[in-house]
C-alpha cells in the first residue's frame, strides 16, 4: 500500500511529464513524420512553436514576474489571461500554416488545438476545468484518425493523468472528466472534419 507521500510523488511525475506541451511536442512529429514522412517534421516544428514553446515561454515569463504562481497555471482567474494569449499563438500558426498550404493532417492538427481552446477558455470563466486531460484525450483522439485506432489504447492513460490531478489537489475528478470530455469532442470533431 502506497502513502500518501509515494502517491504525491508520482502523481507530481505524471503531471509534470504528462503536461500539455509535452503531449503537443511529441504528437505533432509523431504526425508530421506518420503521414508526411520526414518532410512532415519541418511544420510539426512551426505548429509546436506557436502550440507549445511560445506558450510556454510566456508562462515561464509570467512565474518569473510573479504574475503566474506556477507553471501548471493553478489560479482560475490567471488561467483567463493564459489562454487567450495561448488561442492567439495557435490562430497564428494555423493561419500560417493555411496559407503557406501546409500539409492537411498538421494543420487540421493545429485547428483542433484551437478549438478545443474555446469551449474551455468558456469554461474556464466560472470553472476550472482540466487542461491537461483536454490535450491528452484530444491528442489521442486525433492520433487515431490519422494514424490508426490503436492509438485508442492509450485513452487509459488519460484517467491516470486525471488522477495525478486529483492528487496533487490541483483539479476535483468532475474537472478532469470534463476537460477529457471537451477535449476529445471538440479536438475530434475539428480534426476529423477538416482533413
Amino acid at each position: 500500500m502506497s502513502t500518501p507521500a509515494v502517491e504525491t510523488a508520482w502523481a507530481s511525475r505524471i503531471s509534470d511529464g504528462v503536461e500539455p506541451k509535452n503531449v503537443i511536442i511529441a504528437v505533432l512529429p509523431l504526425i508530421g513524420v506518420g503521414r508526411y514522412g520526414w518532410a512532415g517534421l519541418a511544420w510539426a516544428a512551426f505548429a509546436a512553436l506557436f502550440a507549445a514553446v511560445i506558450p510556454t515561454w510566456f508562462i515561464v515569463r509570467g512565474v518569473r514576474r510573479g504574475s503566474i504562481e506556477d507553471r501548471h497555471v493553478g489560479q482560475r482567474r490567471r488561467r483567463l489571461v493564459v489562454i487567450p494569449f495561448i488561442m492567439g499563438s495557435v490562430l497564428v500558426s494555423l493561419l500560417t500554416m493555411a496559407f503557406l498550404d501546409a500539409p492537411a493532417d498538421l494543420t487540421a492538427m493545429v485547428l483542433a488545438m484551437f478549438a478545443s481552446l474555446v469551449p474551455i477558455m468558456a469554461i474556464t470563466v466560472w470553472w476550472k476545468v482540466s487542461v491537461h486531460t483536454a490535450v491528452l484525450s484530444g491528442a489521442i483522439v486525433c492520433t487515431a484518425i490519422a494514424l490508426g485506432p490503436w492509438w485508442l489504447l492509450l485513452l487509459p492513460g488519460v484517467a491516470l493523468v486525471g488522477w495525478s490531478r486529483v492528487v496533487l489537489r490541483d483539479h476535483t475528478r468532475a474537472q478532469t472528466v470534463v476537460g477529457a470530455l471537451v477535449g476529445a469532442a471538440a479536438a475530434g470533431l475539428a480534426f476529423w472534419s477538416a482533413r
